[in-house]
């Protein structure tokens, strides 16, 4: 699988899978064209919607402290942002709100549309505005329709309920608990801390050369998608979810009360449940921002994880590719030239094999 996802063009490709006192890293191709460094599964990497599983939790949290009703609506808690009343919190974290998705139009083209805000430093209500100048997808509730615009209201709430920061809020409830070493949001800041994969754009013309976007203020999503993190800490992040050690149960069964997107795809609170060949479901997020694809999943009790990544975007093809960890991890599906070589370490431990 990595090695088809760098013959398609991505610059590296890494996966990572944690299963009880073991971890199984893969690494193929580079972080930096420029210095041809190979990429690591240590790297760190911009992580794009995955994001949004954070924000939910962070609002799902704030309901379990009685502070938020998800069934109530979003003008109660920010008065006369949105032009319904009708519009939920549950709405807005199930993308279900109607709300126009404002990305769609900032880059229509990849990289002109990439370049017109990659230093740019929106305010959220900024990014609402843009949302409110075309009509709504869908009568509130009516229907799933993905939207970035549905997460930066889950920022604003966030900012609103707790008094402080997105940042402070992803903080003190999540990175400093579960100790996420390489999970950061720098907003507005444009440099990824440490040890990193760079980032590279896939232009619309064929054969254009990759642009390296790895610096961004990434302000165009920010509690939509500007987390940076890595594979050990996604596997992390989301095990201890499953695990419930974030939320309560009933809480949590909310966040799982999932609505079909597509043959095998179902979506609930932040949170997407994938369903295997072999039967399985796997719960996670999929996340794309400019230069970089990752898919990080894991199993309905979060023994198993997987966080798979590339760093390059707007390649379909690619993106198809890496969809396909999901079958070698959870399903024992072969990976082509990958499949056996994936080295076996102590959970505790970071080496990686380059195929």
């Amino acid at each position: 699988m990595l090695h088809a996802a760098v013959d398609q063009g991505a610059p590296g490709a890494l996966a990572r899978v944690d299963d009880g006192d073991a971890s199984y890293l893969v690494t193929r191709g580079v972080a930096d064209r420029s210095t041809r460094q190979g990429i690591s599964t240590a790297d760190r990497f911009r992580i794009g919607s995955v994001t949004k599983s954070f924000s939910a939790v962070v609002l799902l949290q704030l309901a379990d402290e009685r502070k938020l009703d998800l069934d109530a609506p979003v003008n109660r808690y920010l008065p006369k942002l949105l032009p319904d009343d009708r519009i939920t919190v549950r709405h807005v974290l199930g993308h279900r709100s109607g709300l126009y998705d404002y990305s769609n139009d900032m880059f229509a083209r990849s990289v002109s549309g990439f370049e017109a805000v990659r230093d740019k430093v929106f305010g959220y209500r900024d990014l609402v505005a843009l949302s409110l100048r075309k009509p709504r997808t869908n009568a509130p509730g009516a229907a799933y329709s993905y939207s970035n615009t549905n997460y930066v209201v889950a920022g604003l709430l966030i900012e609103k309920l707790t008094g402080g920061s997105v940042r402070d809020a992803y903080e003190k409830r999540l990175i400093t608990p579960l100790g996420l070493r390489d999970t950061f949001y720098v907003h507005p800041d444009t440099k990824i801390p440490g040890r990193h994969a760079h980032g590279y754009l896939t232009p619309d013309a064929a054969g254009a050369k990759l642009v390296d976007a790895t610096d961004q203020t990434v302000s165009w999503a920010q509690s939509a998608g500007a987390l940076i993190s890595s594979a050990r800490d996604l596997n992390t992040f989301y095990s201890a979810l499953l695990r419930g050690r974030l939320l309560s149960a009933a809480r949590l069964a909310e966040m799982e009360r999932f609505d079909r997107v597509d043959a095998t795809t179902s979506y609930g609170l932040g949170l997407r449940r994938r369903d295997l060949s072999c039967g399985v479901s796997v719960y996670g997020h999929t996340g794309a921002v400019q230069g970089f694809y990752t898919y990080a999943f894991a199993s309905k009790d979060g023994k198993r994880a997987l966080t798979a990544a590339v760093n390059t975007s707007n390649n379909a093809k690619v993106l198809g590719t890496l969809a396909g960890a999901l079958e070698s991890a959870f399903c024992g599906r072969s990976a082509g030239k990958d499949a056996g070589k994936a080295l076996r370490v102590p959970s505790a431990a970071e080496p990686d094999l380059t195929l």
